[in-house]
């Protein structure tokens, strides 16, 4: 306790880790109070449909990760998902079209094309979304009264559909441009803690609507609350792990000597990441298993078996694709973000070497074979992560709070934490005072310091 206690003192004591704390916590703030701001029209009182429809799927997930603000039919329900949709294509583009791979490779200016693209980009999914978003809302609330923004009830495309979706889009830019500010000025990448703080907001209702249920039912409950507590930190330390794992492999370079200087010859290591993919492959597997009930609910064919076994997040056929899809797509998305070849290539023009293997298309190789075994157990283990949420669900936990014990919020939470825990670590090393542990360091999901 007097350690962590010495340690709140030490980063307090830091003028520019306070600033950037403090700058942190006032943007969180704006937006956790704009996410309680009703779009125009909208009574509050009749969202009780939209919020149950928003207790669990894939509408479940993005109320979660805009922190409510979905279901409240807020001025930010788009939340920053538009945006993490528009970097998701735009970084696949740079994997595969060579006019971004080009522009990947001009260092700074290009990052800064591409961040461009990406925003304009997210204006135009932002845009679609918006209508869909309003369409979906206006079909929940059947029956309610709805005002134009002039003070009429009679509604329109010109008189609310088209201010809201614009106040919808500059809502959604609104908390990019936050994003973006935390990210310059602030501790820790923004998107992300913006992502991460629409999931914790959600932890307090899901802990109480958990401990309510257990209340409700018959004596003893207390000690089982107790025990899930248990099993869900116990889950959140494996998944520190699978966030941090890494294999080093060794690399030796060869001595160099440019004028008086010498240059290599020593000994490196290379860290190959268990899960290189992070959260993108339950993303992506999540995505698709919607498509097939979308297409369906369109075609009005709801009661066939398909729809059944694949609206049926609970059931054994859903969850063993749904794993099995995330497996694939761990291993498509580590093939596409490592590129062996491009390893070993860089490592021979700079005279670097594995040990015991010939350099070229040996290393390259034995870089795709250490990149598959270590991939392996990170993909079965995500993949578990990933349906954990419907294990625990059959033991009689709440919905809401067995979201919490895997897939896409857990990952999100264990990763941002770390990568914010490792960057107020390196101030307090860079300035001689004692880590945040005792032995070793933070790592983040870049690996180590």
């Amino acid at each position: 306790m007097k350690r962590f206690i010495n340690t709140i003192k030490n980063i307090w004591s830091i003028t520019d880790l306070r600033a950037k704390i403090i700058f942190t916590l006032s943007l969180v703030l704006v937006y956790r109070i704009g996410s309680y701001v009703v779009i125009p029209g909208i009574n509050p009182s009749d969202l009780g449909s939209l919020q149950s429809q928003t207790q669990d799927g894939v509408l479940g997930l993005l109320n979660m990760f805009s922190g409510g603000a979905f279901s409240n039919a807020s001025i930010f329900a788009l939340g920053i998902m538009p945006y993490i949709t528009a970097s998701i294509v735009v970084q696949l583009l740079t994997m595969v079209v060579p006019y971004f791979m080009k522009m990947q490779r001009e260092g700074e200016s290009g990052r800064n094309k591409i961040n461009q693209i990406t925003r304009w980009l997210t204006v135009i999914v932002t845009v679609f979304q918006s209508f869909a978003y309003l369409a979906n809302l206006r079909n929940q609330l059947q029956g309610a009264q709805i005002f134009n923004i002039f003070g009429g009830s009679t509604i329109t495309f010109w008189n609310w559909v088209l201010p809201i979706s614009i106040l919808l889009t500059c809502g959604t830019l609104f908390v990019m441009w936050l994003g973006e500010r935390i990210t310059d000025r602030g501790i820790g990448n923004g998107i992300s803690l913006l992502i991460m703080v629409g999931i914790i907001a959600r932890l307090p209702f899901a802990l109480f609507a958990e401990f309510a249920s257990r209340m409700e039912s018959q004596a003893g409950q207390l000690v089982i609350l107790f025990v899930e507590l248990i099993v869900w930190l116990v889950v959140i330390m494996f998944c520190i792990l699978l966030v941090q794992g890494t294999r080093r492999i060794p690399v030796q370079y060869a001595k160099r000597i440019v004028g008086n200087k010498q240059y290599g010859g020593v000994r490196q290591y290379i860290p190959i990441k268990v899960n290189a993919a992070g959260v993108m492959p339950i993303i992506f597997a999540q995505a698709i298993m919607f498509i097939p009930v979308t297409i369906m609910g369109f075609s009005g064919s709801n009661n066939s078996g398909i729809a059944s076994v694949l609206s049926n997040f609970d059931g054994f056929w859903y969850n063993l694709i749904f794993g099995l899809l995330v497996i694939i797509f761990t291993y498509f998305y580590t093939a596409v973000a490592i590129n062996p070849k491009q390893m070993a290539d860089d490592m021979k023009k700079n005279g670097g070497f594995v040990p015991g293997v010939k350099p070229g298309k040996k290393t390259e190789e034995f870089f795709d074979n250490i990149l598959s075994k270590v991939t392996l157990p990170g993909s079965i283990f995500l993949a578990l992560v990933a349906i954990l949420p419907a294990i625990v669900r059959l033991f009689g936990i709440n919905s809401q709070f067995a979201q919490f014990y895997g897939g896409t919020s857990l990952l999100i939470l264990v990763g941002v934490v770390l990568d914010t825990l490792q960057q107020i670590e390196s101030h307090l090393l860079m300035r001689h005072y004692d880590g945040l542990t005792k032995t070793g360091r933070i790592k983040g999901r870049g690996g180590n310091m």
